[in-house]
């Protein structure tokens, strides 16, 4: 009989107005990948930080069982204590401290109460060294990136003597390549002994590292399956997380495209602190009514740069070049003069820069374009409310009001937010930065469908994604970007992941 080290039974959470688990169950074998799948909103996260301590005991219903022990957390150090360490998709580094000093926070190398730097430094270069970063532990964690930045964790999870690691949605903000070395870590702590419970909407690295997964939705367990003998395809996960099959991962569509809206000539971006360095190098593209145009590149090639310039030089420095608007030039020197020329852009960083988490949803739709909704310097709160209703009956967005915070949302659901606070603002133009970033097949499939219906509306939407067969799904026209230049042009019929990474990758001249 197989050892299990976690034993989760009847979990049962409730928030005012929501009820988050609904007596979930949750067994992990000891030494293995256990992966969590469902869609935004279906509890996995709050199923984790209740085993974490984040929700202590006597704040919901159930019982848990760690190592055989009914266990009874009431803070994340007492979940620490017996083995259990958490990494969440917000990294919680110190950014002006340095990376040996995140490490060991709250878990110093002291004799006699002075923290022993040498041992401090000396312990986090070994623990560096296993998780295969190789940098200086004096090195401040703001100055390395977020791959870099999620292994330091690793090794801060590692310092802790851990038995069970749970990573929420560890590969969301990383490249590629960063991805790959992650999860190979992971496969190779499970060669030490050590069990990982990882969250994640990438099925395709569900499937390569997990031994099994439970399915979760609506707050309730699904079910359990083994993935060892790989027959479980990536359909049957799906179907299990949205309760039917998801036949077609993108949504039909038969393009109506116009006249041209916006045209970039000659475009060129400067770093906005080192004014020597360019960023984006003399691009032209351009987008019509009723298109959805890409940008694929890889991570740095200044694809969030471009749009960021573009959209009222909200980056850069020595920007030069020519922006048309319905075949006139037109100057967008701020962001408030590219929403008057009818310019939107939703920003890969939803968190940090398209929402304010601790206000409402009412207030985020209308952030954008409150002169609609004011007289003499007065915004009218009932038409307020009225629209935010409008939008969150629309575009499907789960919360039990308008009045609803708008961080305690899942993520499909503020990324509904975003788009709602921009198409009241009725742009002509929307530039959307990895709009489906951290999100489950379902929510992205009722993104896809609002893009859709944005385009037969006649906006000119430009999409920006790292994920090439997202791009291949919805667009009609795509353009790659290597070291800040436009390398190719493709119209869709002729686009295919080969000829796009060849483009992604090409060097300078």
């Amino acid at each position: 009989m197989t050892e299990h080290i976690l034993q989760m039974r009847g979990i049962t959470k409730t928030f005012p107005g929501v009820r988050a688990l609904d007596g979930v169950n949750l067994e992990v074998q000891r030494g293995e990948v256990h992966a969590i799948c469902g869609e935004n909103g279906a509890g996995k996260s709050t199923l984790m930080k209740i085993l974490s301590g984040v929700y202590p005991q006597g704040s919901y219903d159930g019982e848990i069982a760690f190592e055989g022990e009914t266990a009874a957390f009431r803070d994340i150090k007492d979940s620490e204590q017996s083995g259990i360490v958490i990494i969440h998709q917000e990294l919680a580094l110190s950014p002006f401290l340095s990376v040996a000093e995140n490490i060991f926070l709250g878990n110093e190398r002291a004799k006699a109460g002075v923290i022993d730097w040498n041992e401090t430094n000396l312990k986090a270069s070994r623990l560096l060294k296993r998780v295969g970063l190789r940098i200086n532990p004096v090195t401040r964690a703001q100055d390395i990136g977020v791959g870099a930045q999620q292994l330091v964790e690793i090794a801060k999870a590692l310092s802790k003597d851990v038995k069970l690691l749970i990573l929420d949605e560890p590969t969301a903000a990383l490249n590629d390549e960063d991805s790959a070395h992650l999860l190979s870590l992971v496969s190779g702590l499970k060669d030490e002994g050590i069990t990982s419970i990882i969250i994640s909407h990438k099925l395709n690295e569900i499937r390569a590292i997990a031994d099994s997964v439970t399915i979760i939705r609506d707050g309730r367990t699904i079910e359990t399956l083994s993935l060892h003998d790989g027959s479980v395809t990536e359909d049957r996960i799906i179907r299990g997380m949205v309760g039917r099959d998801l036949t077609n991962r993108y949504p039909e569509r038969t393009p109506s495209i116009g006249e041209e809206v916006l045209r970039v000539e000659d475009w060129t971006v400067h770093h906005p602190q080192e004014h020597s360095r360019v960023i984006v190098d003399s691009a032209n593209l351009s987008v019509r009514a009723g298109e959805i145009v890409g940008i694929a590149g890889l991570m740095g090639a200044g694809r969030t740069e471009l749009a960021m310039s573009i959209f009222g030089r909200s980056y850069g420095s020595a920007i030069s070049g020519r922006l048309y608007k319905d075949g006139k030039e037109i100057t967008a020197r701020s962001v408030s003069e590219a929403i008057n020329h009818g310019i939107a852009y939703a920003t890969e960083d939803r968190k940090r820069y398209g929402l304010n988490l601790i206000e409402d949803i009412k207030r985020n739709v209308s952030g954008a374009a409150l002169g609609k909704l004011s007289s003499f310097g007065w915004v009218d709160g009932r038409k307020e409310t009225v629209v935010a209703n409008d939008y969150r009956r629309s575009m499907n967005i789960k919360a039990p009001s308008v009045s609803a915070v708008t961080g305690k949302l899942s993520g499909g659901n503020q990324q509904k937010v975003v788009l709602s606070k921009w198409m009241f603002s009725d742009p002509d133009v929307l530039i959307l930065d990895e709009p489906t970033r951290g999100i489950d097949v379902g929510a992205k499939y009722e993104i896809y469908t609002i893009i859709n219906r944005l385009a037969a509306q006649g906006k000119a939407i430009i999409v920006i994604s790292s994920e090439l067969p997202e791009l291949l799904g919805i667009c009609d026209r795509i353009y790659t970007l290597a070291e800040g230049v436009i390398t190719a042009e493709v119209p869709i019929a002729e686009a295919t992941p080969e000829y796009l990474m060849q483009h992604m990758t090409k060097e300078k001249d």
